[in-house]
């Protein structure tokens, strides 16, 4: 075996997966117990708290990455993901919670009666003719 070789077969072993932070079983978090270098395979036991942002699905963090990005300017997170304001709003209160944040319940109803009243509108342009069906649906699913 050469040399590139063993360091392949290393990489591989040492892929990481995506660290789930609640319990498959009760849903309660869980705590990390144990951590290892990849490097030196120097393994260090205990118990470690888990990051907050691990407790983000994928979708969550992608959208944090977009709207850090675009430095908190919903217009432009908004122009990027092809989605409303008030999607925006959701997909951010979202986030907060996850993250363990109390969200207001009146701004999350807010962005609720946003929702059905642009839902309204784009089944309004449906009707009359202003947009396909297919657009319609892209646009309701953007929501």
């Amino acid at each position: 075996m050469k040399v590139g070789d063993v360091a392949d077969e290393r990489v591989k072993r040492m892929r990481a997966r995506r660290m789930i932070s609640r319990c498959p079983v009760c849903s309660e978090e869980l705590v990390v117990t144990r951590l290892r270098c990849g490097h030196c395979e120097t393994t260090i036991e205990g118990s470690f708290e888990v990051n907050r942002f691990a407790r983000l699905s994928k979708e969550q963090l992608e959208f944090v990455e977009i709207f850090l990005k675009s430095r908190g300017n919903i217009k432009e997170v908004e122009r990027e993901l092809g989605i409303s304001y008030p999607t925006v709003r959701g997909r951010l209160d979202t986030v907060l919670e996850a993250l363990g944040y109390r969200v207001d319940p009146a701004a999350v109803e807010e962005v609720a009666q946003g929702k059905a009243g642009r839902r309204k509108e784009i089944l309004d342009a449906l009707n009359r003719g202003e947009l396909s069906s297919e657009e319609a649906i892209k646009q309701l699913r953007n929501l």
